[in-house]
Parts: structure tokens; sequence; C-alpha cells
């Protein structure tokens, strides 16, 4: 029998509506390659590619309010703290939305300066102008939606997460076909999709979190006094732990932006093919994230309410159910891949140069699956320094293995991408045992 009410069954059914949720994630970002990959050149993809690298570099740095705000609250939840879980979400969502507008205000020095750091090849750098333009708009929506959906997948209400982000990547990708493939908007096209798409989820936003706290929702936030909501000790943990994690997110960013400045440097060829096979890369990464977080969940829960079992039971069936699905998808990278990128781009060239590092690609889900997972082990512990270490001690190995592989090329710039998932597991995993001792 399940130990605390913790079964497989019971782990699956948290977990599929954030698979689901997190399938549509990457599926936006492929309806935007096939729509400008077969209704536009290689240079409009690879602007594109180039300016959603630049933009995640620039809003996944406050992923932490996502990643931190789920580990808080799933301890509140677990200690069965109401208020603090009211708290939270109020504390996360002033604090996404001002950050959010300041992006907005800098953005005319970001994206100019973005695009001199990635060294934008000829005729790319318009595109993903363009696109980044209209992208920022957004960032208000973006970023306090990151904090409404991390509060309720903390509180493991993931089917309330699945409808909001169904809803937000319907309206994308409707917007898309009707930007960019009725009306021909281009790269900007993209961006203005996505930015209004935004706002309408954090519109669903707003109303999944008056269903989670019920009819009397004004008044229970009402309820949260200004001692309660300033409290210097949750203030001080929300801002440490979000230090932490931003720094670790700023690590991992830099090596996927250093992954496609390589590529950018050997041409637009090899730079479209990358983020081509990319999109297989992510929609792996973003699905077997719906474990991860489930596991962010349960562990946070589980140290809430001080059950070792729980605790260890999680880790285990999360991890089961994470190495089966990597499994699952490297064979259908390797199965289907050619497919895949026949209906993304038209481009012979790209196709090409795709179809010779899909091997590559396809090793990524069983190299990357146990990196996934145990960030999802130490967010939900709220381990902000073991995250933060491990990510800056990967990135420093993986610049140097970039450079000792360079000679081989594009090649080369896989090897040193898979090299960087093998050192964060190894890093994380160091620090499991102190974890684990801590649990008693």
């Amino acid at each position: 029998m399940a130990e605390a009410g913790i079964s497989r069954r019971a782990i699956f059914a948290q977990a599929w509506p954030i698979i689901l949720g997190q399938a549509l994630v990457p599926l936006v970002s492929v309806v935007d390659v096939a729509v400008i990959g077969r209704l536009s050149d290689g240079r409009n993809l690879a602007g594109v590619a180039l300016g959603t690298t630049i933009l995640n570099l620039v809003f996944w740095s406050f992923g932490f309010l996502r990643m931190g705000v789920t580990g808080i609250t799933a301890q509140a939840h677990g200690a069965g703290d109401e208020p603090e879980i009211c708290a939270t979400i109020l504390r996360s969502l002033a604090l996404g939305l001002g950050l959010g507008v300041g992006l907005l205000v800098l953005s005319p020095g970001i994206v100019p300066l973005g695009l001199r750091l990635m060294a934008a090849p000829d005729g790319v750098g318009d595109a993903a102008h363009d696109f980044l333009t209209m992208r920022f708009i957004g960032a208000p929506a973006a970023l306090s939606f990151y904090a409404i959906n991390g509060w309720l997948l903390g509180l493991g209400r993931t089917r309330l997460a699945l409808g909001v982000q169904t809803v937000m990547n319907g309206i994308n990708i409707g917007l898309d076909l009707l930007f960019v493939g009725a009306l021909g908007m281009g790269a900007r096209g993209v961006g203005l999709g996505t930015t209004l798409a935004e706002y309408s989820a954090l519109l669903g936003g707003m109303v999944a979190i008056a269903l989670v706290l019920g009819p009397e929702w004004r008044d229970q936030l009402r309820s949260i006094g200004r001692a309660r909501l300033l409290d210097r000790a949750a203030a001080a943990r929300l801002i440490v732990v979000n230090a932490d994690i931003m720094v670790r997110t700023l690590a991992l960013l830099a090596i996927f932006t250093w992954f496609t400045r390589s590529a950018a440097a050997l041409g637009p060829v090899p730079l479209a093919a990358n983020h081509v096979l990319m999109q297989m890369v992510s929609i792996s990464a973003f699905v077997l994230d719906g474990f991860a977080f489930t596991a962010e969940a349960r562990v946070g829960a589980a140290i809430g309410a001080r059950s070792r079992s729980s605790l260890l039971r999680a880790i285990r069936l999360t991890g089961e159910f994470s190495l089966g699905g990597a499994l699952l998808f490297s064979l259908a990278i390797l199965v289907l891949g050619d497919a895949a990128i026949a209906f993304l781009t038209h481009d012979a060239a790209i196709r090409a140069q795709a179809h010779a590092m899909l091997p590559y690609c396809a090793a990524v889900p069983l190299v990357g699956v146990a990196s996934w997972l145990l960030d999802g082990i130490f967010i939900g512990a709220v381990a902000g320094a073991v995250l933060r270490n491990a990510a800056v001690v990967a990135l420093g190995l993986y610049l140097l293995t970039d450079f000792a592989v360079k000679p081989l090329g594009a090649a080369g710039i896989w090897l040193a991408l898979l090299a960087s998932y093998a050192y964060r597991a190894l890093a994380l995993g160091w620090a499991m045992p102190a974890l684990l001792r801590a649990s008693r």
C-alpha cells in the first residue's frame, strides 16, 4: 500500500494535467516555427530562433516567480497554514507585476543590446528585433502568470493550471495563424500573438485564484493584514530563495544562450537547424517536467508535514515515471524526428543539417531527465542554495567542454550541451544525502 496517501495512481493523477499543460507550451513554439518555416525563408526562422533565445534569457531570469512560489506554497499547504497561502500569492503577484513593468520600461535598451551580444548574422537581426519588441509588451502579464502558475502547482491544483494554460496556448496558436499565416505579419505577428495570449492567461489566472479560495475569496484576501503580508521573516525567505533560484536560472539560461550563440557563429543554417531540433528537446523537457513539478509539490508538502516516509516515496515514484518517460521520448525522437523536421521547415539545407544532428537531440531526454527531476526535488525542499551551486558548477564545466570540443563543429555544440545535463545531475546528486539526513 502507498504511504501517506502517495501511490502511483495519485502521482499520475497529479502529473497528467501538468504534462498536458507543459506539452502545450512548446507546442506554441512548434507552431511558430512551422508557420515561419513554411511560409518564409531560413533567415526569418533564424531571426525568431535568436529572438526567442534572448527573450528566454531575460524572462526566465525571473523564473523564480514560478519555482520559488511552488516550494513555499507547498510547504505552507503541507503545514495547513491557510493565511500564509493567501499571503504568498499576494506577495508574489505584486513582485511579478512590478518586475514585468520594469522590463517593459527597459526594453528599448535591452533588445538592441541582446542582439549585439548574440552577434546576429546579417538579415537575421531585423526579424529578431520585431519579434522581441512585441514580446516585451507582454512582460507584466508573463511574470505575473509565473507566480500564479507556481502557486497553483504548489497547492496541487494541476487541473486548474492546465485549464489556464490550455486557454492561453489555444489563443496563442490561433493568433499566430491569423497574424502570420493570414495577415503576413512575420516575426512581429508571432510576438504580438504571444503577448495577447499572455494577458488572457493573466485574466484566467485571476479567475483560478478565486476558484481555489472559494466564494469568500475577497474576504480571505482582505483578511491578510499588512503585518502578515509584510512579515519580515516570510518576505526575507521569499527574497533569499528567489535570489538563489534567479542565479540558478541565469546560469542555465547562459548555457542555452551560449549553445545558440555557438550555432549562430557557424551560420544561419546551423542556427535554424538547431532551433528546429530544440522544439523536440523542449517538448520532451516540458512533458517530463510534469513529474518534476509533481515532485516539487509532493516533496514540499512532505517537508511541511514533517513526513519522511512521504518524502522518500514521492522521490521514488516520480523517479520511476521520469525514467520511463525519458526512454519513450528518446525513442520517439529517433523514429519520428525526420518527419518532424520535414514538417517544420521546407528548406533543404536546414533539413539536412537537422537530420545530421538528430541522434544527439534524441540523447537529450535520457541524459537530461535526472537533472530535471532533481531540480524538482530541491525546489520542493526550497533548497535554493543547492540549486544555485549546481547550476553554476554546470555552467563552468559546460563552457570548458564547449571550448574543448569546438573543433568538432556542430556535433561539438551538442556534445557540450549533453555534458551540461550530466554535470548538473552529478552536482545535485551530491547534495541528496544531506537532504535525506535533514528529513530525519
